[in-house]
């Protein structure tokens, strides 16, 4: 069994009185029950820890009645790039509350149910917000090429947004195909990618 080992660096950083999610196995270091005990920190033991199935598609789709057009036409683009994807609505220009389908694609690439995430509304802007409150989740909104590959270079983003009133079909597909075709490199870009999901982890509550 792949068991976790937990040291006082793992905790010290924990908020006072948060809860800490432990694989049932998983090991503490005296020191980690020291800070622990300090803290008043309480441990929620679970299954073991177990390898996360490859991801079903590659592209978990969403939008709102504002990108509902141009989410179809996203789709026409992914057929013909060959790439493999699940649309979480919307399926009409029926006016919804875009935070539900930013949610529902943030979740699914939180789940390993999809590798990337792309939502479309109005602006771009309220899909972000909504899907980086996932936990695992970094959301861009792009708005050219050169934005979608500084997020995934720089930023290993894993979730893009687009604002279907402000940019047109051609410029969205430029995009898209920037942003799934750009991959982070660099270790000094990881390394600062770590410290974001760093911050998280440190105000993260399970719920």
């Amino acid at each position: 069994m792949d068991r976790r080992f937990v040291t006082a660096q793992d905790v010290q950083s924990l908020p006072e009185g948060s809860i800490l999610d432990l694989p049932e196995g998983a090991i503490l270091t005296d020191l980690a029950r020291e800070w622990i005990e300090k803290k008043r920190i309480k441990i929620v033991w679970g299954r073991p820890k177990v390898n996360k199935a490859p991801p079903k598609v590659r592209i978990a789709l969403g939008s709102d009645h504002g990108g509902y057009h141009m989410k179809e036409a996203l789709k026409k683009l992914l057929n013909e790039l060959g790439e493999s994807y699940i649309d979480h609505g919307t399926r009409s220009t029926e006016s919804v509350d875009y935070p539900d389908f930013a949610h529902a694609v943030a979740r699914a690439v939180a789940l390993g149910q999809a590798e990337l995430g792309i939502i479309l509304d109005g602006a771009g802007i309220g899909s972000a917000m909504t899907a980086n409150k996932v936990p695992g989740i970094r959301a861009a909104a792009c708005y050219d090429a050169a934005t979608a590959r500084n997020s995934r270079e720089h930023n290993d983003a894993n979730v893009l947004t687009l604002g279907a009133k402000l940019i047109s079909t051609e410029t969205m597909a430029e995009v898209v195909k920037t942003f799934l075709s750009t991959s982070v490199t660099e270790e000094r870009h990881r390394a600062r990618v770590r410290k974001i999901m760093n911050i998280e982890k440190k105000y993260y509550r399970p719920v």
